[in-house]
Parts: C-alpha cells; sequence; structure tokens
C-alpha cells in the first residue's frame, strides 16, 4: 500500500523556501513582483514579521508536499479499490484480484519525470486559477499573477518530481 513518506515531504517542504528566494530575488522577478503587489523593500523590512513569514510558508509548503503525494503517486488511488466503502462492500475476491495486480503497479509512474508532470499539471490547473482569482478581485495585474502562478507551478512540478522519486 502506499504511504505518505513524512521525512521526504519535510524535506521537499523546503523548495519554496530556496526557490523563493532566487525567484522573488531583485535579479528576476523581485521587483516586477513587489511593484504588482504594491510593495517597496522597506514594507519588508518594516511590516513583515520575517520569522513567521518563513515559519508558515514552511508549515504551508510541507501541506502542499504531503498533498503532492496523492496528485503524483497513482497507487493512492489503487490503493483506494482495496478499501471497501461502508454501504458497498468488496467481496473478498474482487480484494484478492486487486491485491495480486497490485503487485504490477508498485512501482508503476514512480519517476523524476512523471513527478514533475503532475507537478507541473497541479500548477497549472488548480494553483493558476486559484492565484488569478484572487489577483483580479484584489485589482492585480496579469504579470503579477503571472509570477506567482510561475513561481508556484516550478514548486509543485520540482517538489512532485521528488516526491514521486524518492516518496
Amino acid at each position: 500500500m502506499a504511504k505518505i513518506n513524512f521525512i521526504v515531504s519535510a524535506l521537499v517542504a523546503l523548495i519554496p523556501l530556496a526557490l523563493g528566494m532566487l525567484w522573488y530575488s531583485k535579479s528576476l522577478f523581485g521587483n516586477a513582483w513587489m511593484a504588482g503587489a504594491g510593495l517597496t523593500p522597506e514594507d519588508a523590512k518594516t511590516k513583515m514579521n520575517m520569522p513567521l513569514v518563513f515559519g508558515l510558508t514552511y508549515v504551508y509548503s510541507f501541506l502542499i508536499a504531503i498533498s503532492l503525494h496523492f496528485m503524483t503517486i497513482h497507487q493512492f488511488g489503487f490503493d483506494a479499490l482495496l478499501v471497501p466503502e461502508m454501504n458497498h462492500p468488496i467481496s473478498d475476491a474482487t480484494i484478492a484480484t486487486a491485491k495480486s495486480l497490485y503487485g504490477d503497479f508498485t512501482t508503476s509512474f514512480r519517476t523524476f519525470r512523471h513527478g514533475a508532470i503532475h507537478g507541473a499539471i497541479t500548477g497549472i490547473f488548480f494553483l493558476l486559477p486559484i492565484i488569478a482569482i484572487n489577483g483580479l478581485f484584489e485589482f492585480r495585474g496579469w504579470k503579477y499573477i503571472l509570477i506567482n502562478a510561475g513561481y508556484w507551478t516550478i514548486c509543485c512540478a520540482i517538489m512532485g518530481a521528488l516526491i514521486c522519486q524518492f516518496a
């Protein structure tokens, strides 16, 4: 049965912090992001509680890493076939057949590439719409929306790749 690997999740949760230092730096998208957010470098120094921001970023990134297990490792879906629902019991013969087939699928699609693809799909089809909806209601421009959605899509691609390969 597929299980969540909490150690890999804890390590992978560091990726948004590391990538964020690069992505939101002045050399890449930092200035454009700050302008789009209506922030100044002084705001970051005076208005933000950086230990709290980075601590919560790690906690939320850990939650994202946990959810990416279910999006990148297909064995979680197969495992659901083996758990009978209360109102729809599964016969012992069906469970036996499913368990015998399970051996063929325990490592299928457990590659870096597969995880990266599913992580990117998560970023594009799940996170981009959420970020865009928030950005539209906050009167943010598309540059701001795409900077943030691009960052999270790349984060999810890398996180998904590592989770799928190593979890």
